[in-house]
């Protein structure tokens, strides 16, 4: 079974120790979750109890822990309220409906009671915060227990969480529990919540919701009472009879950093079990008054299969899917990834539904399993899975585009030439312009591996992200980790290449400048424009239709790609000038041009050919 699998890949992972992040050996927290919550959906009100069990790997002894109480986000003269009322491009879906929420409307969690191994705590709410003072220092390689009593209330659906969304579901409940915040060795990651990413500490979800028994829930976890609680989950041929005006829905989820669900008294529960074994689960509205525009229940039963392709592609791909079930499920405000689901808006075309499902899906992976700091590398989640899932969705649908990654590269290219590009190692939270925080982290993201193909080969790469893969799940690696797996597997230096694409706004920019016949001989003028160093692939077209590549491998890579052309003299980055001599006469050129492949993410295109 997969979930065996699991225990034992992570009792190996916990046993070995690998360089990691800084000069110590790896280490991570971790948290286990024991939750009961009874839900109201007349007012959509919850309360609940939460036992948590922290373990401290960290070598540091802590006195405080945080909280993330995401929920309140949702108020009127919250950061993320202000924020998106100050910032010059506001995503359409907030603008300016948080200040208008009544309190009826508004989003909240409060934490009634917390203790410490019984022990009464101090705590402070600092808006979507929770900032706490331990009763007694938790010392390295301790364990400590944390009681909670709390409440919230599910606010109107406004960003990713919320009640009776654009398509009518009534509860989709992410980020809906306090939940321990991050510490690692970088220190403690307590955010203000302002609507976009998350990171979270690794454990074990163990947790009863207690709603309605009209209601049908999907999300993380296996439930460990299918047989009560039947709607498709129960063995075939069960009968099933639900007692009482609600159900207790039991859920249990090995080795994950976030728990969410969704629920809906109509949804249709569909499931299908792949290959591989994993279930997969569809839940969606049943008969939903705008079936008729977009085929809507054609659609979410032809996704189905699609699907399956889309987990065995990510299999091959990068590695073992690794939980026993995944769940595509209506809900959220447009497509966002938990762990093992997503929640997606339903009504789109065919070719949309498969679309936002492969990038939600493959998250599983860039985020789920490899568990990167989105708001400080919103980069790598995102840019990555953007990869992954472009590929994906290319040969699923059979869409048989050349290079799949031609919208990203020209979304890349628009913020390079926009003036408005910052740095992708910009904090997710600090981005003068939202179009600019999805442009940097999504294309430019997914163009770093793209063009890293381009750099070390197509193969390596594929190698790289499968490695990547094996030697960091189910942990917290770095872009310096993945950069690390890339120069092991390829054997050349990329330091440089991790630095002034994640780092600066330094820009590739070459140019043919000049062509020159001399004796029988032609001498051809490179120029590096930008400030960014790149290898150059030179194809020469001849006036009989036949080519000739040529590479000219950079100084400071130490390393050239094979099997790409006749070897030039290598070009150091602080010579923007090359010179080369072609042994035939000008005018035996019809073209000459700089990367053929468009692989290499040149801003100014129009100056890497000439023409004879």
């Amino acid at each position: 079974m997969k979930s065996q699998w699991l225990f034992i890949g992570l009792c190996i992972c916990t046993a070995i120790t690998s360089l990691a992040q800084n000069t110590t050996s790896y280490w991570q927290q971790h948290v286990d979750y024991k939750m009961e919550v009874d839900v109201n959906v007349k007012d959509y009100t919850y309360t609940g109890t939460q036992e948590l069990e922290y373990t401290n790997n960290s070598p540091d002894t802590l006195n405080q822990v945080f909280y993330h109480l995401f929920f309140n986000a949702f108020q009127p003269g919250s950061d993320m309220d202000v924020r998106s009322r100050t910032i010059k491009d506001p995503d359409g879906r907030v603008g300016d409906r948080i200040s208008k929420l009544s309190d009826k409307e508004i989003g909240f969690l409060k934490v009634e009671t917390l203790k410490q191994n019984n022990k009464e705590l101090d705590y402070k709410v600092v808006g979507t915060v929770l900032q706490v003072n331990l009763a007694q220092p938790l010392l390295p390689g301790e364990k400590t227990k944390f009681n909670m009593k709390f409440n919230g209330q599910v606010p109107v659906q406004i960003r990713r969480s919320g009640r009776n969304n654009a398509e009518g579901v009534a509860l989709s409940m992410t980020q809906w529990y306090p939940k321990l915040a991050e510490y690692d060795f970088e220190g403690w990651h307590a955010d203000p919540y302002i609507g976009r990413e998350f990171q979270g500490v690794w454990g074990d979800f163990d947790v009863k919701i207690t709603i309605d028994k009209d209601y049908i829930l999907g999300g993380t976890g296996y439930l460990q009472n299918p047989q009560e609680i039947g709607y498709g989950y129960e063995k075939e041929g069960t009968k099933v009879k639900r007692k009482g005006k609600k159900l207790t829905w039991h859920f249990n989820a090995p080795q994950v950093h976030d728990f969410t669900w969704a629920a809906d008294p109509e949804f249709v529960h569909d499931s299908r079990v792949a290959k591989d074994g994993t279930v997969l689960h569809f839940l969606y509205k049943d008969k939903p008054a705008y079936e008729k525009e977009n085929n809507f229940t054609e659609n979410w039963k032809n996704l189905q299969s699609k699907t399956e392709d889309l987990l065995l592609y990510f299999n091959e791909h990068i590695g073992e899917y690794p939980y026993d079930q995944y769940s595509v499920i209506q809900g959220g405000d447009g497509g966002m990834e938990y762990a093992m689901c997503t929640l997606i808006t339903g009504n789109r075309s065919f070719g949309s539904l498969v679309g936002v499902t492969a990038h939600e899906m493959a998250h599983a992976w860039f985020q789920h399993i490899l568990a990167t700091n989105e708001s400080k590398h919103e980069w790598m989640d995102e840019g990555f899975t953007t990869y992954i899932s472009t590929l994906a969705q290319n040969e699923v649908l059979s869409e048989g585009k050349e290079n799949p990654l031609s919208g990203a590269y020209r979304g890349y290219t628009y913020l390079a030439n926009s003036g408005a590009e910052q740095p992708q190692s910009t904090h997710a939270d600090r981005y003068h312009l939202n179009q600019a925080y999805g442009l940097a982290a999504y294309s430019k993201g997914a163009v770093f591996l793209g063009q890293l193909e381009y750099l070390i080969g197509k193969e390596n790469v594929s190698k790289t992200l499968k490695q990547y893969y094996k030697e960091w799940k189910f942990k917290h690696p770095t872009p310096n980790d993945f950069k690390r797996v890339a120069e092991k597997v390829s054997g050349a230096q990329l330091d440089w290449y991790l630095t002034d694409w994640t780092q600066t706004t330094n820009t590739i920019d070459y140019s043919i400048e000049n062509v020159e016949a001399k004796n029988q001989n032609t001498v051809v003028t490179l120029k590096r424009n930008g400030q960014m160093p790149m290898p150059i692939e030179l194809r020469v077209t001849f006036t009989n239709g036949k080519t000739q590549d040529f590479y000219i491998p950079l100084q400071m890579m130490y390393w050239q790609k094979p099997n790409t052309g006749e070897l030039g003299e290598t070009w150091s980055w602080a010579n923007p000038n090359y010179e080369m001599t072609l042994m035939l006469a000008k005018d035996q050129i019809s073209k000459i041009e700089i990367d053929p492949s468009q692989k290499m993410a040149d801003i100014k295109r129009d100056n890497n050919v000439f023409e004879n």
